[in-house]
């Protein structure tokens, strides 16, 4: 191989180094820092870019894109003494590429150092029932805090989330009681008002009977008047009716009502459940010649009904004649 050819090869491998120096291919999502002479220049954005050759070259390259940043866990004591173990995360995203890689030195461990005394200033401000049951309120407050505190380094702080809170052993085992405790508590709270509302029901339920009730003999009780008025009436009809026979000299009428009296007290004197033994209190001739004197008032009715149809044949003889008296009992004359 001779020295042209060495010399050629020489060239194309010096040119191949050159393009590579001063074309610069930035990805998605970076940014690279240009320094000339060691001095930051410009930040070159995604995409192909041409540096000076000899003078200029890429300083940092950045990650433009979110990232995640675990802050250690570490024992907190909160302000009524109680020692407890945090353990966070913060979500960050370099919006200046300069700043972020000539303000700071290691970026990332400032930021989980900053985050570890801010949480420690936070979560020592206050008692451990804040810190196990305001969360939202200490990221809150630790967002703002080192939010504040990155800005200068061009770094933007999105949210910061507390991963794990652990309380001491004794703590948790005093909590484990007093969440057992009042689900107890709920427990009996939750039976006692079933036990209310089941009361209530009852108590309804028995009201509502006691208004049926009382509807139903009020019902019953006028039911008892309206029946008794009407057998009243029947009872003054009769005895209108009875007295018109006597005043017509009807004596038939006055044994009939004698006979249905003792009729019903006979009967009463019947069913009494104590008596063995019934007494008639009268001669069994007397009840005979009563129930004769009925059954002539009967055959006198029938008479006078035929009497009214046969009015005009009849001879008048025949229709004014009287009838002998039975049972006791005389018919006066016409």
């Amino acid at each position: 191989m001779d020295f042209s050819t060495l010399f050629v090869a020489a060239l194309v491998v010096l040119a191949f180094i050159l393009l590579f120096s001063v074309v610069k291919i930035v990805p998605q999502g970076r940014e690279f820092t240009v320094e000339r002479f060691g001095k930051y220049t410009r930040t070159l954005v995604p995409g192909i870019s041409l540096l000076t050759p000899f003078v200029e070259r890429v300083g940092r390259r950045m990650n433009m894109m979110e990232q995640v940043l675990d802050v250690p866990t570490q024992e907190v004591i909160t302000k009524d003494n109680a020692m407890v173990k945090v353990d966070a995360i913060v979500f960050i995203q370099v919006m200046d590429a300069a700043a972020a890689a000539y303000r700071v030195e290691n970026l990332p461990y400032a930021i989980t150092q900053l985050c570890s005394t801010n949480l420690r200033t936070v979560v020592g401000s206050m008692d451990l029932d804040e810190v196990l049951f305001q969360r939202d309120n200490i990221n809150s407050r630790l967002l703002t805090v080192i939010d504040a505190a990155t800005e200068p380094w061009g770094v933007k702080v999105n949210r910061i989330e507390i991963k794990d809170l652990t309380p001491p052993v004794d703590i948790t085992n005093a909590m484990a009681r007093q969440m057992k405790a009042e689900r107890e508590r709920r427990a009996v709270i939750t039976e006692a008002e079933g036990e209310k509302q089941a009361a209530i029901a009852r108590a309804e339920g028995a009201k509502q009977s006691a208004i049926l009730q009382a509807e139903g003999r009020k019902e019953a009780a006028f039911r008892d008047a309206e029946a008794r008025e009407r057998e009243a009436q029947a009872e003054a009809k009769a005895t209108a009716m009875v007295s018109e026979a006597i005043a017509r000299g009807d004596v038939n009428a006055i044994n009939y009502f004698v006979a249905q009296k003792y009729v019903e007290a006979f009967a009463e004197l019947a069913r009494n459940p104590t008596a063995k033994t019934v007494i008639v209190p009268a001669e069994m001739s007397g009840l005979v010649g009563t129930i004769a004197g009925l059954g002539e008032l009967v055959g006198l009715a029938r008479e006078q009904q035929q009497g009214r149809t046969d009015v005009r044949t009849a001879p008048a003889a025949a229709r004014a004649a009287p009838r002998p008296p039975r049972g006791g009992g005389s018919v006066p004359e016409s």
